[in-house]
């Protein structure tokens, strides 16, 4: 199995383990607010839905995409909240049959993708693999909203091991986010898989070190918990100010969540 082929395996995989979830919700459940303030559970479907279809369209078709992320990147936030009210209308099976579709689709047309080819994506072209690194990391993270929304307790597998690699390469993203400038020092990233495998990433000899387990490392760099309810440990100041700020996405970094807003989480 290539590599590309492993990532997609993991996104169908995820998606269906929170399709079980979201299939059994009754139309008083589907609006229940999430964490993230003002979206529903609705709204989390159709942001999955309307991103899914954009990596589809470009992957199959560069020119639609420009065409329809054009703009975007002066008023991102509303960029995002217009997408939502493409599915506003739709039915609780209207949309999740529209969610299931664009899940299928896009790992069809990311694996169609030739090899060596890159896809267009917001700020830079990709390659297939990174766009659906970026795939799991969205429906990691709306999936989270979804899970907390209903108090259900999320089952982690290894195949986070993506969101990892992913929020690895998107160090930088915190201080970008911020205006700030990224540090250049490296640092050494060490992870304990739900399985118990230790992910190791950069200089074994950095002094900048975050070490802990790697589902903690996930809910961290997409924000969706505060560190302080969390085992993520940092050792080095660099290395303990981007706990502050980790965040493994482009935009605007959001509101985040409190200390103690959740149970602290132990992996």
């Amino acid at each position: 199995m290539s590599e590309l082929d492993e990532v997609l395996r993991a996104l169908t995989d995820e998606g269906e383990e929170l399709d079980r979830v979201v299939a059994g919700l009754d139309p008083s459940q589907w609006k229940l607010p999430t964490p993230a303030p003002g979206w529903t559970i609705a709204d989390q479907i159709a942001h999955l839905t309307f991103i899914f279809g954009l990596a589809r369209t470009a992957a199959e078709d560069a020119e639609a995409f420009k065409a329809l992320v054009a703009g975007a990147e002066k008023d991102f936030n509303g960029a995002v909240n217009a997408a939502l009210g493409l599915f506003a209308g739709d039915s609780q099976e209207t949309l999740i049959a529209k969610w299931r579709g664009e899940r299928a689709d896009v790992v069809t047309a990311l694996a169609a993708v030739p090899a060596g080819q890159v896809v267009p994506w917001l700020v830079n072209p990709l390659p297939p693999v990174i766009l659906a690194c970026a795939g799991i990391m969205e429906q990691f993270a709306h999936g989270q909203d979804i899970y907390d929304a209903l108090g259900v307790q999320r089952r982690y597998t290894d195949h986070i091991k993506h969101l990892v690699v992913f929020a690895v390469l998107t160090k930088d993203f915190g201080y970008l986010s911020r205006g700030l400038t990224p540090p250049a020092t490296e640092f050494r990233f060490e992870l304990t898989a739900p399985s118990g495998e230790l992910w190791a990433f950069g200089p074994e000899d950095a002094t900048q070190r975050i070490t802990g387990p790697a589902a903690d490392f996930c809910l961290l760099a997409t924000r969706r918990r505060h560190r302080d309810d969390l085992a993520v440990v940092a050792t080095g100041e660099e290395a303990d100010h981007w706990l502050d700020i980790a965040q493994c996405y482009r935009g605007p970094a959001g509101e985040g969540r409190r200390p103690g807003q959740f149970a602290v989480a132990r992996v």
